[in-house]
């Protein structure tokens, strides 16, 4: 795979000779192989000199070679320990390394503790930024998956909104949207689908619930999924039967501030910068106070990864970059709004992969 020559050919230029990497998303990125094992260890490792190794359980090492790995594999049974087996190999072929990166964030404390006992020598480091920027940078054929993945995002909320209805409830909305997205193949959402009404759009990260809709609440969809092993995430708000002044106010500086924020982004203007633009727009309205996030994230393999679109942040957008821009009002007791989209950066333009409208609808 590309990806796994890309990280095979800088581990020269870090300070380990040796990287191994065990969460889902990065060893999808470097084989293919896209799984979920929960507590059995999955993992690949890479040597600055030697060709790379997967460790999977046995009953896993089928599915990795149809994934496309063609490199060799240690399997293992439950009974059996996979770090005794993963070092034998490594003394079996006399290359045990003095330096191995590992993924300090997704490293649990039970594995650090059985590296350390079969490696006692070893050094360790954190390899998780090597990835966060391995993996920044799209490539075309990423940027093909992560368009049909926004697609399938936008016929979600389509989905959602056309489910609206007085009395329905956010959790049957929900069912319907990933029922009617299960039917065009999506095998799991990227995150749980959220559909918020009435006061509680005014929680960034609420929870649906039976609760129903009433005229004259907000209605908010934040939803996305996993495509080919990539995901999406989008976020509309709509309002039912009516939408009183305040609200509308709210909605268009969200747009506002949204579409500003969008227009500043070019190649080599600062992340942090696309923030300021659309705080300081929200915050000129008069609701700097209810803007209580960073604009947005990078998203890929994962919904949320690197980089982080906070005010602070001075890196530079450069092509290949796909990311969300979502800024959010959120009062209490009155209405919450968020507009986001995913934005992929080339060496000529922006584009915007979600399509799905985003003037004020009213739902009758």
């Amino acid at each position: 795979m590309e990806q796994s020559k890309s990280v095979q050919q800088t581990l020269a230029n870090q300070n380990f000779e040796s990287i191994f990497l065990t969460s889902t998303a990065n060893v999808f990125y470097t084989t293919n192989f896209y799984t979920d094992p929960h507590e059995r260890l999955v993992g690949v490792y890479f040597h600055e000199q030697t060709a790379p190794v997967l460790i999977v359980p046995s009953l896993e090492k089928q599915d990795a070679i149809q994934a496309g790995w063609t490199g060799d594999i240690i399997s293992y049974q439950d009974h059996e320990k996979p770090w005794e087996l993963f070092y034998h190999y490594l003394e079996k072929n006399d290359t045990i390394p003095k330096t191995m990166a590992i993924e300090k964030e997704h490293m649990t404390v039970d594995r650090l503790e059985s590296i350390q006992a079969n490696f006692p020598n070893l050094t360790l480091h954190n390899g998780s930024q090597f990835m966060y920027d391995s993996r920044m940078i799209k490539t075309a054929e990423e940027y093909k998956i992560l368009k049909q993945a926004a697609k399938l995002a936008d016929y979600g909320v389509e989905i959602g909104v056309q489910a609206i209805k007085e009395g329905k409830s956010e959790l049957e909305i929900v069912a319907e949207i990933e029922y009617q997205l299960k039917k065009q193949g999506v095998q799991e959402m990227a995150f749980s689908t959220m559909v918020l009404t009435g006061e509680k759009t005014a929680s960034p990260h609420g929870n649906p619930s039976l609760d129903t809709i009433k005229p004259g609440d907000m209605v908010l969809f934040d939803l996305g999924v996993v495509y080919q092993g990539y995901c999406s995430d989008i976020t509309r708000t709509v309002a039912y039967k009516y939408a009183s002044d305040e609200q509308k106010k709210i909605y268009q500086t969200v747009l506002e501030a949204q579409e500003k924020a969008i227009k500043a982004a070019k190649l080599g203007v600062a992340l942090g910068q696309l923030d300021q633009v659309a705080r300081g727009h929200i915050e000129t309205a008069g609701f700097g106070e209810y803007f209580t996030h960073r604009l947005g994230h990078g998203i890929g393999i994962d919904v949320h990864e690197f980089p982080s679109l906070t005010a602070t942040n001075d890196l530079p957008l450069a092509s290949g970059m796909c990311f969300t821009i979502e800024p959010g009002i959120y009062v209490p007791n009155v209405a919450g709004v968020r507009i986001e989209d995913q934005i992929f950066i080339t060496e000529t333009e922006t584009k915007v992969l979600n399509r799905y409208p985003k003037t004020l609808q009213i739902i009758e």
